[in-house]
């Protein structure tokens, strides 16, 4: 649990918060409000009065600023005083809020004009109305940024105008500007002057939740006939004008819209598609979705774009320039409503930021945090603060800070600071802490995101006794509360009652859809004053606050705890600030015990994270591209049907997928690698020519004098003869080697498994060293399986080619060539190499004798282990005498690998090779010549030109480990440019390879059987195994209820229990549901394997846990009765119900499937499709 939310203790709030959580009060005591300073009440906003702003003299947002992107650079900024204590600086900061609000206070301007004040009275939609009354008299030339601009009552910013005078043009149009700048404003422009031409608009969003409030957003604007909603399983309208929908939808539908299987994509009149929070394309589950809109989509279409603030959104629209069309790119760094950072403590709230924004308030530095610690050390060692300020002068001063020493601390000094600070001062403030500061300088209402589901239940209830609500208000929460138990009575969330009527709530996916739909609207009226919620909430949804708090810099994952991204935090601090409502947001960061200040400026100073290609294949989109006649074609189809029809080649096909987001990103890095590999290359091949042996020999004639030049050549000439014949010696050596090692492990191997050690440098350099037992020669053994995985490996016939260096070599080893043996490590394992690899043998090893009578020997069973392996081999190292290869062992062989003793517990004298007297004759010839090498260089540096010569050396030398470097980097960028090599086509093909097998399309003649047909059809995670399990006739026996039961099995993955609850709470599915599952898990199974073998990773999902609480649901069980002692989150279960019955929905429509299954489909969806899961809508 978060720091933040350490449990409450009633001494601790009574003592320092008695207004939060006090007594019983009398009617007119409001909560903590005598914490604040008196202020003049606020006026109403009032929409004429923003607009009058820009003509006023004394206003807060001149024209210039709102028209453009420039930051406004006469903003108060905070000051400063270096000589003042903690408590000091918080007062300073007080007052300094309160000077921002005081210049706030702007005297309204009174409309002179009736036109003007009539023209205020008129709503929106008649605005809009109007406007295309006067396109059907005039035409639709006099649509202008002008006109579309006068629908709103504010002058509206510069980059919206330039994004909507872009669109107007006919270009596609990117936007990218930060949260809650008004990216919304563009795309309703752009659906006024579509519906005005009476044409359509698409406007997609990545989430069902954000698409409902679109949807009742552009209800408000266009009318509830002009708007349509169609999401996985609700069509609200699906003709109209302007049509919300999910991103999935919409790619499904440019699917049938390029001639695939299905027919009437809805693409029709549609002049312009709007792609919602875009920068999602880096999403790694989802990004694909969006590249494949883009990609697909008719080029006669206008695109809309509208992202956050991203690195590269130059890459983003010159990639859609290039595969769609004229794209224009918008770009806005201004926030409408400023944001100030702030730092939270246990005692106070400070600046996160110095004077000018640009580094990290150097009061909150850890250097200013180390001396803070030093002098509480002090005054706990006997001193006073006063006594040690006097003792220790203006070295221990807050003024002299800079003084201190600017070397960076380390890791182990960062630490011991913190634990210093959260032990001894103890700065890491609990919520009530932060809420306090909040509520004393008017930042509520506030966002405060709390990265898991637990921690914002637990801060609601912390809360509980805090009042934030006046009675005012509390009624109205109470009113509402009522209103919403009426008419939605199991969706009450009664753990959260309590806290709602004190102005606190939690906003998670725990909670139900209606639920989280209350909760914003009563924030939007400004009846909660602090939401406790996850990320997902920063995710789109309209939901702005006056501040947003972030609880943490670091998140839980699936694989542990993960630091967030710079996109992350300001997206979620994107929630802050209220346009036209606020004249500033806020951003507070809370002390944690291990992140404090530095942390959140690095984070924050870290720059933005580009946008990135997750671009994958699937089986929809196989089947969808390369589909062709239908095996079952209807004598009705037209020829013109047909035609459409005739599928695309594989070179058609890969046009299509190639025109990736990450392929055009890779061809721009291949270019510039490529270019720069010319370039090394280049290089390499310059410095190899002046270091030649002609090159030196000219260099050193040049250098030396005649006498000197002969002494050392005559020399060099003896020493490389000399160095030639080491050589040989050492191969020879190198050749008894192997010789005496064969010899040895087979006399060696006989009675006993030997320990060996082989050794080995890694693609690094490194050096490695690993102990193992011995198995026996790779040729002994008859093994089927293994025959086949070695015969993979060179053929196990080490090759030498034949040039000038080695030819001796081969001669010497035509005699005795290595051979292959097997081994298990004690890291489990096994080992493929020959004699090359081995540095010694050892007498002892484990005996070859069976444990008890009848058992088979030690050596029979391993080899059977090692055929029953189903992994790969994979390649070490490599030499002209055969490789090194690893496999890594199972569970079956661990207990072999641990009887393999370490290296340091094995004696030199058990080591075998100096049995051996060839081979040790081998080694003295060897040893003998490489003295005789060193001599005669010690007789070449006593020569008379040696300095001269050696300087010439030298040289070469360096050029030499210069062109090792080069060539080394050349292997990184070839190896590189084979990683950025697009995968999307690769991925592709594996699929496409199972398609084939699996029966569902024939790629070569392009025709798609009725299984392919259902799986094109169908939405999913893996659609090939979502339609063999909806085309198998043992479904056809189930009851309704009971196939929703085994459909929930297969949508089931990522929901879970609480992990701290007893899972016992769940319902069990009925025993028809389980046999059906059993016998489609023998189905999952064949489908898995043929996905390995063709290298594809697309899960099937099937699990039958919750298949018994969608039985029960779908039975008639009240949701009071299923959530009873329940171990699932409501909306875990509500998401749970809702995909079970999405993939209900499916069936019907799904082509080749069974009447009777369709049936029972249709039956069980509309059963469990009841309150309080109900989609939400308007």
């Amino acid at each position: 649990m978060n720091s933040t939310l350490s449990i409450l203790s009633s001494p601790y709030v009574s003592k320092f918060y008695p207004s939060l959580f006090p007594p019983p009060p009398p009617p007119q005591t409001l909560g903590f409000y005598h914490l604040q300073k008196p202020k003049p009440k606020p006026r109403p906003f009032n929409s004429f009065r923003l607009l009058s702003l820009s003509n006023s003299p004394n206003s807060l947002i001149p024209v210039d600023s709102q028209l453009s992107d420039a930051d406004n650079d006469d903003e108060e900024e905070y000051e400063d005083d270096e000589d003042e204590e903690e408590d000091e600086a918080a007062d300073e900061y007080d007052d300094m809020l309160e000077a921002i609000e005081d210049e706030a206070e702007i005297e309204s301007v009174d409309a002179s004009s009736s036109e003007v004040s009539n023209w205020r009275k008129e709503s929106k939609w008649q605005r809009v109305e109007k406007l295309c009354n006067e396109v059907k008299e005039f035409g639709k030339e006099i649509i202008d940024a002008n006109e579309l601009a006068s629908i709103y009552d504010f002058r509206i910013d510069k980059f919206q105008r330039l994004a909507i005078e872009a669109f107007l043009k006919g270009s596609s149009v990117v936007v990218s500007a930060p949260t809650s700048s008004g990216k919304t404003l563009i795309a309703e422009a752009a659906a006024v002057a579509t519906v005005a031409r009476g044409r359509r608009i698409f406007y997609t969003t990545p989430l069902k939740a954000l698409s409902n409030q679109k949807f009742r957003d552009f209800r408000e604007t266009f009318g509830d006939e002009n708007v349509g909603l169609l999401t996985g399983d609700s069509a609200i309208n699906k003709d109209a004008q302007v049509l919300i929908m999910t991103t999935e939808i919409l790619r499904n539908m440019l699917y049938q819209s390029i001639g695939m299987v299905s027919s009437g994509s809805g693409l029709f009149h549609v002049d312009v598609i709007v792609l919602d929070e875009v920068h999602f394309l880096s999403d790694i589950s989802r990004g694909t979705v969006w590249e494949e809109i883009i990609i697909y989509c008719p080029k006669e279409v206008q695109l809309i774009c509208l992202s956050a603030t991203v690195k590269n959104p130059d890459e983003l629209s010159g990639w859609i320039r290039e595969v769609h069309g004229e794209t224009e790119l918008v770009t806005s760094t201004r926030r409408p409503v400023p944001l100030t950072w702030h730092f939270s403590t246990r005692h106070s709230l400070y600046p996160l930021l110095d004077e000018k924004g640009k580094h990290i308030n150097r009061k909150l530095s850890l250097n200013y945090l180390q001396l803070s610690a030093s002098r509480v050390k002090s005054y706990k060692d006997g001193g006073s603060r006063r006594r040690n300020s006097r003792k220790h002068g203006s070295n221990t001063g807050f003024d002299n800070i800079g003084n201190m020493s600017e070397e960076p601390l380390s890791k182990n000094d960062i630490s011991r600071i913190r634990r210093s600070q959260a032990m001894s001062l103890s700065i890491v403030p609990q919520v009530v802490d932060t809420l306090a500061q909040l509520k004393a300088r008017d930042m509520l209402p506030a966002i405060w995101f709390i990265f898991n589901r637990r921690g914002c239940d637990a801060a609601v209830q912390y809360l509980e006794g805090c009042r934030l609500l006046d009675e005012c208000e509390a009624s109205e929460v109470e009113l509402a509360l009522k209103r919403f138990s009426v008419q939605n009575p199991d969706a009450v969330r009664e753990i959260a009652v309590k806290g709602l009527l004190r102005g606190v709530a939690a906003h998670h996916a725990g909670c139900l859809p209606l639920w989280k739909s209350f909760i914003e609207e009563l924030f939007q009226r400004g009846l909660i004053k602090v939401v406790f919620a996850t990320e997902t909430l920063a995710a789109g949804i309209n939901m702005p606050a006056r501040t947003a708090v972030i609880s943490s810099l670091s998140r839980r994952s699936s694989s542990g705890r993960i630091p967030l991204s710079p996109n992350e935090l300001l997206q979620m601090a994107g929630r802050a600030g209220r346009r036209g409502i606020d004249e500033r947001g806020h951003v507070v960061m809370v002390q944690t015990t291990n992140e404090g200040a530095e942390e959140c400026c690095k984070l924050l100073f870290a720059g933005l994270e580009p946008l990135v290609s997750q671009f994958t294949a699937s089986y929809g989109m196989v089947l969808n591209l390369l589909a062709g006649a239908k095996i079952t074609r209807r004598s009705n189809e037209s020829d013109e049907m047909k035609v459409l029809k005739a599928g695309r080649t594989l070179k058609e096909a890969r046009k299509l997928v190639e025109k990736s987001f990450g392929t055009y990103i890779g061809s721009n890095v291949m270019l510039a690698s490529k270019e720069e590999l010319a370039r090394i290359q280049k290089e390499i091949e310059m410095l190899t020519s002046e270091t030649s042996d002609d090159a030196i020999d000219r260099k050193s004639r040049k250098i030396l004098s005649d006498g000197a030049y002969k002494e050392i050549a005559i020399l060099q000439e003896q020493l490389r003869e000399e160095k030639r014949l080491r050589t040989e010696l050492r191969r020879k050596m190198e050749t008894k080697r192997l010789n005496a090692l064969k010899i040895l492990l087979k006399e060696l191997g006989n009675d006993r498994l030997p320990f060996l050690c082989l050794k080995y440098k890694d693609s690094e350099g490194v050096e490695h060293s690993v102990p193992a037992v011995y198995l026996g020669n790779a040729d002994s053994f008859d093994g089927s399986k293994f025959k086949n995985m070695v015969s993979d490996i060179d053929s196990l016939v080490p090759t030498v080619a034949l040039t000038e260096s080695n030819v001796s070599a081969v001669e010497t080893h035509k005699d005795v060539g290595p051979s292959y043996h097997v081994a298990l490590g004690s890291d489990n394992s096994w080992y493929l190499f020959t004699e090359k690899w081995i540095k010694t043998v050892y007498r002892t090893g484990l005996p070859n004798v069976a444990l008890a009578l009848g058992d088979d020997l030690p050596r029979e069973v391993m080899w059977m282990l090692i055929d029953r392996e189903e992994k790969q081999w994979e390649k070490l190292a490599e030499s002209e005498l055969g490789g090194l290869w690893f496999m890594e062992g199972s569970l079956e062989t661990w207990s072999w690998s641990l009887n393999v003793p370490v290296l340091n517990s094995l004696s030199e004298s058990d080591e075998v090779l100096h049995m051996s007297q060839d081979y040790h004759d081998a080694v003295e010839s060897y040893k003998d010549q490489r003295s005789k090498v060193a001599r005669l260089k010690k007789t070449i540096a006593r020569t008379e030109g040696f300095k001269e010569y050696k300087r010439i050396i030298d040289w070469k030398n360096f050029t030499e480990d210069k062109i090792k470097r080069l060539k080394m980097r050349s292997n990184r960028l070839s190896e590189r440019l084979q990683e950025i090599e697009p995968s999307g086509w690769k991925e592709f093909i594996k699929i496409s390879n199972v398609v084939h097998e699996s029966r569902a399309l024939d790629f070569n003649t392009q025709i798609i059987f009725p299984l392919g047909e259902t799986a094109a059809a169908i939405r999913g995670e893996n659609e090939l195994w979502l339609a063999m399990v909806l085309r198998s006739r043992i479904l056809l026996d189930l009851k309704p209820g009971q196939l929703a039961a085994v459909c929930a099995s297969l949508v089931s993955e990522g929901i879970k229990v609480r992990a701290w609850e007893n899972n016992n709470y769940i319902y069990e599915p009925s025993s028809a549901v389980i046999n059906v599952i059993n016998i489609l898990n023998e189905q999952r199974s064949n489908l898995s394997k043929l996905q390995e073998k063709h290298g594809v990773e697309i899960t099937c999902c099937l699990d039958s846990q919750f298949s018994g609480m969608v039985e029960a649901w779908a039975a008639g069980l009240t949701w009071k009765e299923m959530m009873m002692d329940c171990a699932m989150d409501d909306g875990d279960l509500a998401r749970l119900l809702r995909r079970t019955i999405d993939i209900l929905a499916q069936i019907p429509k799904l082509p080749d499937i069974d009447p009777i299954l369709q049936s029972n489909a249709k039956t069980a969806s509309s059963i469990m499709d009841r309150p309080p899961i109900s989609e939400l809508t308007g």
